[in-house]
């Protein structure tokens, strides 16, 4: 599979990337050795590109499947690992960044960032953490820095941050989970500002082509449309199954059925415990009442009821509406 440059930085990556966020307790539970074989089939497949995240506590999946693969700072074909922590202040961010390299057994990470960067004031408020990235980057121990964000107004910024190399965005065509300031945005603001960033040199891979799962259905649109962005230099999915790897390669190498159409007919629509706010917007949409409040007073799927139509992905204000 061929390799795209990411931005200015000196790393390569797959036009498809594997998002190991759904092989972890939160979503598929896979065991370590489950998961690993997974990751390590994708690699061997031409995927060089894994994203995961402090809180997602998947590093021991990916610690397990590179075990055996040269992961020392030249080597020509160690796999790219992508991190974020959430943290605001300089010294949590070092036991972050010291934690991803004892945990993953790494001597260098590739990508290390400020994770789902919200509008101001929270990218100011995170400037302890981000002086940590940048001293680290400083002193080789990661080789790239940058933020994820689900919103248009901390993108565009990026643009203008020159220590910042990646940025890792929110775009897919229906717009779910976009936002602008404290409301939605579109798509089209969104591409806008992705273009902003890749004038600007910086690298650009592309989350929640699929919703969140929400639009899986229609597959093959859902990845031309963020892969025909300007920028985009690599898409992340969360993957749980081989078959889903073969998919997403021979999308990648243009072998993919124009015809093709993926069963969802076992999905269900699930709630993230660790992004839902407990707006109840989700809640008031449902039209056949299946959505309620758990003991933590945020949202919970009655799967008996639910007719996973997806009218509630669209109002979440933060993307916690997921299908799996």
């Amino acid at each position: 599979m061929k390799k795209n440059r990411l931005g200015n930085t000196d790393l390569y990556v797959s036009p498809v990337s594997f998002g190991v966020l759904t092989v972890g307790n939160t979503q598929l539970n896979l065991t370590v050795d489950e998961g690993a074989k997974l990751i390590k089939y994708a690699f061997s497949k031409g995927i060089n590109f894994f994203d995961t995240a402090q809180y997602y506590e998947t590093y021991p999946y990916l610690k397990e499947a590179f075990k055996d693969i040269d992961m020392s700072a030249d080597a020509p074909e160690r796999p790219v690992i992508c991190t974020k922590s959430l943290d605001l202040s300089y010294e949590e961010m070092e036991y972050a960044v010291k934690e991803a390299l004892r945990e993953m057994d790494l001597e260098i990470i590739d990508i290390f960032l400020l994770h789902e960067v919200r509008q101001d004031p929270d990218w100011d408020m995170r400037q302890g953490a981000w002086q940590c990235l940048k001293d680290y980057k400083e002193k080789g121990i990661i080789k790239a820095i940058g933020i994820s964000t689900h919103h248009i107004d901390v993108t565009e910024k990026m643009a203008s941050i020159p220590e910042c190399d990646v940025v890792f965005p929110l775009i897919n065509f229906a717009g779910l989970g976009i936002r602008k300031g404290s409301g939605h945005g579109t798509p089209e603001e969104m591409a806008a500002a992705i273009e902003k960033c890749a004038d600007a040199g910086k690298g650009v891979f592309a989350m929640k082509a699929f919703g969140g799962g929400n639009l899986t259905g229609q597959y093959q649109k859902s990845l031309e449309y963020v892969s025909s962005l300007k920028g985009i230099d690599s898409i992340m999915v969360g993957i749980g199954k081989k078959e889903e790897i073969d998919r997403l390669v021979s999308f990648a190498e243009g072998t993919l059925p124009c015809d093709y159409q993926p069963d969802i007919s076992s999905k269900k629509i699930h709630i993230d415990p660790g992004d839902c706010e407990g707006c109840g917007s989700c809640i008031t949409r449902c039209p056949n009442k299946a959505i309620g409040w758990n003991e933590n007073g945020i949202a919970q799927v009655n799967h008996q009821i639910c007719l996973t139509c997806g009218y509630c992905a669209p109002v979440c204000p933060v993307r916690a509406i997921i299908m799996y």
